[in-house]
């Protein structure tokens, strides 16, 4: 296993891997957030679910934390790797020629997500993991006494869109990760050898997909905002 990630085309690949897992986790959070927009019940019945099911809380969400810090670690391996390996001036001066800004500033797209997930940990998760497991509280419930309160979910939600400099990092940040997935979609397929097979279909599922699901997160929170 060691030899592996002690080799270029093994930490690429591990890479790709990591991406294509939380690809497919950033897929199932909008899912769940486009709810909030059309149907508040169907929101707070959703969180609910993924926030008490004991299999989301200790198998897949130990899983997904593993995951964005094993894909952040390995992609500054791999840029530190890289900028060893351009010892020819040459290189550093015209690599522009044959590729993206997207895929030459891939680090500094991933810094900004990176920040802003510590933002996004802090505005939810922080306080999810301080009412469940240090307050005891798992009935999702505003008031536990009060039957007709609701799910707290979609209050935390809205309530985290009324400031509009919260609001302005969110879209920032999704515009980061837009540029972002814009080449880490195709790199993470062609690191794992399907790109060259389905090269147009993929394409075009990756500008779908790279610029349709950070817009819909931003249409979330521009909607929350304007709504509040």
């Amino acid at each position: 296993m060691s030899g592996i990630f002690n080799s270029t085309i093994g930490r690429k690949f591990a890479m790709a891997l990591s991406a294509l897992f939380l690809m497919v986790f950033l897929l199932q959070h909008f899912a769940i957030n486009i709810l909030s927009v059309f149907s508040p019940d169907a929101f707070n019945e959703a969180s609910h679910f993924m926030g008490t099911f004991w299999a989301v809380q200790f198998v897949l969400q130990p899983i997904l934390i593993i995951g964005v810090i094993f894909h952040f670690v390995m992609g500054f391996i791999l840029e530190i790797k890289n900028n060893r390996a351009r010892r020819i001036s040459y290189d550093k001066n015209n690599r522009g020629k044959n590729s993206t800004w997207m895929s030459r500033n891939m680090i500094w797209s991933g810094l900004v997500i990176l920040a802003f997930l510590g933002l996004h940990f802090y505005d939810f998760w922080a306080p999810e993991i301080n009412i469940k497991y240090f307050k005891g509280d798992m009935t999702g419930l505003l008031d536990p006494d009060n039957v007709d309160s609701g799910f707290r979910y979609y209050e935390e939600l809205t309530h985290k869109f009324v400031d509009v400099w919260r609001v302005a990092l969110y879209c920032l940040a999704f515009v980061f990760l837009a540029l972002h997935l814009l080449h880490g979609f195709a790199s993470a397929f062609q690191s794992i050898g399907a790109n060259s097979i389905y090269r147009k279909s993929l394409k075009g599922l990756a500008q779908v997909y790279a610029i349709g699901l950070p817009l819909g997160f931003v249409f979330i929170a521009l909607y929350h905002y304007f709504n509040h």
